[in-house]
């Protein structure tokens, strides 16, 4: 059963450990996150960008969750990831999605405000729960550019203010990491984290997570983050192992065989970071 990330990040702030969100792209990917969660206990969050949706469509993904759920008792919620589109967003939950972002930080607060609650809306009349955005995250993820110029961090009191006036069940929080791979190590705002944690009630989260060294992660969930989104940090490893794969087997044609060690590979990295998070042995 597809579940809304409602009770599982509630769950996570109250138990001071965070849900894992992996971004997956195919039927390989979905596997390798939720056969590995299931093995560790551990709840699950599967995202989708929108170039995923583009790529595998939202029905497939659905039936695939779908499937997958019944092979675990843990929860598992599948995820809109960065929805700019309204109409596009509504679409997906209509089909069984439970979970999604809709992300309008690019727009002026009043603005982001307004497209915010038209999504709350719809997405509550449905039992599926609303991520939204307070300032901007530096980089690249898919289809998503921001430039450095353009990042923003999160203010606190603007954080209160959009809470209250969009009814959302989660924020994601600008304080310093970026989408990709970083030039140099980051330096996150804790101190904007802890007063944010302070003056909101509702579950946080980091965006950008990929490539963040695993104390700085851990750091973060302890003053109050609990869903932790990771992307990139899988593509690589699965990727990487593929090509090796064929530099071994250049005659190489069965998608089986090419890729299995990509799956192994992704997998290893997905246990790690569920232990990072601290969400093993939840359920």
């Amino acid at each position: 059963m597809i579940l809304s990330t409602r009770q599982m990040l509630l769950d996570a702030q109250a138990g001071h450990y965070a849900v894992p969100a992996f971004n997956i792209h195919n039927l390989e990917t979905l596997q390798v996150v939720a056969d590995t969660a299931a093995q560790m206990h551990s709840p699950l969050i599967i995202a989708v960008t929108p170039s995923t949706i583009d790529y595998a469509r939202e029905d497939y993904v659905v039936a695939m969750a779908q499937i997958a759920s019944q092979h675990t008792t843990t929860p598992i919620a599948i995820h809109l990831d960065h929805f700019e589109d309204v109409a596009r967003i509504k679409q997906a939950i209509d089909v069984g999605f439970k979970s999604a972002m809709i992300d309008a930080s690019k727009l002026p607060f009043e603005e982001n405000i307004a497209k915010t609650k038209d999504v709350v809306a719809y997405a509550h009349h449905y039992d599926a729960t609303v991520e939204a955005e307070l300032g901007k995250l530096v980089g690249v993820e898919d289809d998503l550019v921001v430039d450095e110029k353009d990042s923003a961090y999160t203010n606190p009191d603007d954080a209160v203010k959009f809470v209250e006036a969009t009814g959302i069940d989660s924020l994601a929080v600008a304080i310093g990491t970026a989408h990709g791979l970083y030039k140099g190590t980051p330096h996150l705002d804790f101190d904007r984290l802890t007063e944010i944690r302070q003056k909101v009630s509702i579950p946080l989260v980091l965006h950008g997570a990929s490539d963040v060294p695993d104390e700085l992660v851990q750091k973060a969930i302890s003053l109050g983050i609990c869903k932790v989104n990771v992307a990139t940090d899988l593509k690589i490893p699965f990727s990487n192992a593929v090509k090796q794969y064929f530099k071994e087997n250049p005659d190489a044609n069965d998608p089986r065989k090419y890729m299995t060690p990509g799956k192994k590979a992704m997998a290893e990295i997905v246990k790690h970071k569920i232990t990072v998070c601290g969400s093993f042995n939840r359920y």
